[in-house]
């Protein structure tokens, strides 16, 4: 009986990534009757945290969601309350207090995880299958390689495999830059009830105090718990000098930069509880594209990795997939026409939404901060 290697399995869609960009581009498919394959690495959609509270833009998240049948949904994951946003002095006197509904409702980035991902037929998402690779075959096809060795074959391959995307390099020789600004993310758990000051003076949404290239951001939580990002202005090898495996080291270290600010402030880091996670801040090059190449393209952070400081990474990502989505489902009989069409209409508002984020950098951690940021916040232009 004659033998001889078995044909690699075929996907005519594959997405890379599980990520936010990557399941509602499914979904947008499903949606039009189009099946896609999406391979993500981690092992389960449990196996890690996948980041805090997010505004949805009307202009783009939320109308990825409606692309995506999905609106109703989402209104019922919305955060009560969540819009609301202070400015605080590193005094704790507070300079900015807003309640009003902005028309940017937050909600959990895990809650909308699990719509998106219940939403997908059963087996849409292949967990732990990382992508390492992957190589053009000719005709735009291309075949993927996974870590356990094994490879598959596909018609369109998407790259919403994130910052360090193992597909943009089929595209771009891009790679991400240190933005100059570095986080440590802490918790506060229980807030209203273990650390009632902090919780209070911080109040229901989001909260800045910054001065001096360095501050607090924090979102209260749907949980009741207080997600603090501790920023600081520095060189990209700052927090390599930081012992992780010392939480109470670096604590203290922390701590050092924040003498004279109000204690219910400097709580975010002396009272956090659970893993203090370090969290250098990159970017792609403001206006990154690539010459169309058949049957590849990227989304999300793999096309355009932004700072956070617009809030429009998420934003952007989930308006990248259902745009994609929509324009292969347009072109059902070319592909090909579908790419090209997403492309020509992303490449400028990346480039927009990308400089935004940078001038959003600039403004928090530049001279006169808290002065700024009130000062755009109220509508006002100094």
């Amino acid at each position: 009986m004659a033998t001889g290697k078995t044909a690699p399995t075929h996907h005519p869609v594959t997405v890379v990534g599980a990520g936010l960009g990557g399941l509602v581009a499914a979904r947008v498919l499903h949606v039009h009757g189009i099946e896609a394959a999406v391979h993500e690495r981690d092992a389960s959609p449990t196996a890690r945290p996948q980041g805090g509270m997010l505004d949805l833009h009307e202009e783009s998240g939320q109308a990825a969601l409606r692309a995506a049948g999905l609106f109703e949904e989402f209104r019922a994951i919305v955060h009560p309350g969540g819009e609301e946003c202070r400015v605080l002095d590193p005094d704790g006197t507070v300079r900015f207090k807003d309640t009003e509904e902005t028309g940017r409702p937050e909600v959990d980035r895990n809650d909308l995880r699990r719509v998106l991902l219940d939403s997908l037929p059963e087996g849409t998402v292949r967990w732990g299958t990382k992508v390492t690779g992957a190589r053009p075959l000719g005709d735009g096809r291309h075949e993927v390689t996974l870590a356990d060795g094994t490879a598959f074959t596909t018609d369109v391959l998407i790259g919403a495999d994130g910052a360090w995307s193992r597909i943009r390099p089929l595209l771009s020789p891009a790679v991400p830059a240190y933005a100059g600004v570095s986080f440590v993310e802490t918790d506060l758990h229980e807030a209203a009830v273990r650390h009632p000051a902090t919780a209070e003076l911080l109040g229901g949404g989001m909260m800045f105090a910054l001065a001096d290239g360095k501050g607090f951001l924090t979102h209260l939580e749907t949980d009741g718990s207080i997600h603090a990002y501790v920023a600081f202005k520095v060189p990209e090898d700052w927090l390599g000098k930081l012992d992780f495996t010392r939480p109470d080291a670096v604590k203290e270290a922390l701590l050092a930069h924040f003498e004279g600010w109000d204690d219910r402030l400097r709580a975010l880091i002396a009272d956090a509880e659970g893993a203090l996670t370090p969290r250098p801040i990159h970017a792609l090059p403001i206006g990154h594209r690539w010459a169309h190449t058949p049957g590849v393209t990227l989304l999300g952070d793999a096309a355009h990795l932004m700072s956070p400081f617009a809030g429009e990474g998420a934003n952007a990502a989930l308006q990248d997939g259902a745009e994609l989505a929509t324009a292969l489902a347009a072109h059902p009989d070319s592909f090909g026409t579908g790419l090209l069409a997403y492309e020509q209409a992303l490449f400028p508002r990346a480039e927009h939404t990308a400089a935004d984020s940078a001038q959003g950098l600039d403004l928090l951690f530049g001279p006169n901060a808290t002065e700024n940021l009130v000062a755009m916040m109220s509508g006002r232009t100094e």
